[in-house]
């Protein structure tokens, strides 16, 4: 399977809390819910458009703890979200949790990154990661990551838990694709593509 990663985030690469103002008030954070002024139709289509691409999920405790407080109420089995995340394996990365009790749900067994990696050698189409910031940092600094999902939101916080942290890689992503909402999100899909290259601007390759 692919490991890929969908995240909102802000123009200065701000994670933290952006579905609503109680979601993650740690380290003192106060701008939570961000997303919902800038939501529209087209974000809501892209995000169906990437739950239906999804044989699994791997989530950090922060969002396993909101989604599993809340996806489990919505029972139709043929809502575009609650439908996969409740029906499909969800995988947790968690070192204080002792159980999971969502339907389907398992905590990680033993190095997280070697888990990961057992994960990432099964058939299927994607593993996908919601969220999950710090478990986010871990796997980019595994060179884990195949496809990089970003909703920027156009909003700068000045606080808040980043998108990459001090252990990222530097490495090159490609662009795949992207488009903007009305309401001027920018949907962007990025594939990791190798390492790092450098040059002088000016001097050919």
């Amino acid at each position: 399977m692919e490991l890929t990663v969908t995240e909102f985030v802000t123009l200065d690469g701000v994670v933290q809390a952006p579905g609503g103002p109680g979601e993650d008030p740690s380290g003192g954070f106060a701008h939570g819910g961000w997303v919902q002024p800038h939501s529209s139709a087209e974000l809501g289509a892209h995000i169906v458009d990437i739950f239906s691409r999804a044989d699994a999920f791997l989530l950090g405790r922060g969002t396993y703890g909101i989604f599993s407080g809340y996806w489990p109420r919505v029972t139709s089995p043929d809502d575009p979200i609650a439908g996969p995340l409740n029906r499909l394996p969800k995988h947790v990365a968690s070192t204080t949790l002792r159980r999971v009790e969502w339907t389907n749900s398992k905590l990680l067994e033993g190095d997280t990154v070697e888990a990961v990696r057992r994960l990432k050698a099964s058939p299927g189409r994607e593993l996908q990661v919601h969220g999950s910031c710090g478990l986010l940092q871990t796997l980019l600094e595994h060179d884990l990551v195949d496809v990089l999902r970003l909703h920027v939101i156009p909003v700068t916080l000045g606080s808040g838990r980043r998108l990459f942290a001090a252990g990222t890689q530097p490495r090159t992503l490609r662009l795949d694709a992207s488009r903007i909402t009305p309401n001027g999100v920018a949907l962007l899909t990025y594939r990791f593509a190798g390492p790092l290259r450098v040059g002088t601007i000016g001097q050919p390759d």
